[in-house]
C-alpha cells in the first residue's frame, strides 16, 4: 500500500479525484449498473409481493363478513 500512496503522492489532484474515478466508473460500470439494477428489481418485486398479500387479505376479509366466526385458534 506505502508504494502505491507514493506514486499518488506525485500525480496532480485532478488525477486522484477525476481522472481514477472515471476509469473506475468506466471498466466497472457494467457490473455497477448490474448489482443497481438488481437491488431495484428486487425491490420493486418485494413491494408489489407485499401490496398483493395486503390487497388479497383487504378482499378476503370484505367477503367474508358475512360468515359464521369461528374461534380465533381455528383455521
Amino acid at each position: 500500500m506505502n508504494g502505491i500512496r507514493e506514486i499518488f503522492a506525485g500525480m496532480p489532484w485532478w488525477v486522484k479525484w477525476v481522472a481514477v474515478p472515471l476509469l473506475a466508473l468506466f471498466v466497472f460500470g457494467g457490473v455497477i449498473t448490474s448489482i443497481l439494477g438488481a437491488l431495484i428489481s428486487f425491490a420493486f418485486k418485494l413491494l408489489l409481493f407485499v401490496g398483493l398479500v395486503g390487497g388479497l387479505i383487504f378482499v378476503v376479509k370484505k367477503l367474508g363478513g358475512g360468515t359464521s366466526k369461528s374461534s380465533s385458534g381455528e383455521w
